[in-house]
């Protein structure tokens, strides 16, 4: 998955809804974007489904609908089992998920706030509100990649 199968790949499309802690008005979200941004070297634009219109989102269609299939009557009783249940997912149509857990400690009470300002998005002419792209800060990225072809 990613840089492994793409490893040419310059750029990043994120189709996102308006809700919860991706939402287009949240700070940290911003911020954790142009981080992966940075660290990736990659141009990142997401386009936001305006609020109410996540059911267009084919990919929420596509698999959530699998997944609940898939752990249907399954007793839920750890992380481990769910991420398990999700990464087994497969359709007669050859769709794939490739699922992990992740176990790195999220600080609560992160503040965003003084950290907002070293975002630099580029808002796009259609609705900027809803959609933008990353504009890179980092540049040295042969020191991220140094392996990379």
């Amino acid at each position: 998955m990613g840089r492994p199968v793409y490893p040419q790949a310059n750029r990043l499309l994120i189709t996102a809804d308006a809700g919860g802690s991706n939402g287009p008005r949240l700070r940290l979200w911003k911020v954790e974007l142009q981080k992966l941004a940075d660290q990736t070297g990659l141009r990142i634009a997401v386009c936001h489904f305006p609020p109410g219109t996540s059911k267009w989102n084919k990919i929420e269609h596509r698999l959530f609908s699998f997944i609940s299939q898939n752990w249907r009557g399954k007793p839920l009783i750890s992380f481990e089992v769910i991420v398990n249940l999700i990464a087994a997912t497969t359709t007669a149509r050859g769709l794939k998920v490739h699922a992990e857990l992740n176990d790195q400690p999220y600080p609560a009470g992160t503040q965003s706030r003084q950290r907002i300002a070293e975002v630099r998005l580029k808002r796009d002419k259609f609705h900027g509100e809803w959609n933008y792209e990353s504009i890179l800060v980092y540049r040295n990225l042969d020191s991220l990649f140094p392996n990379a072809p």
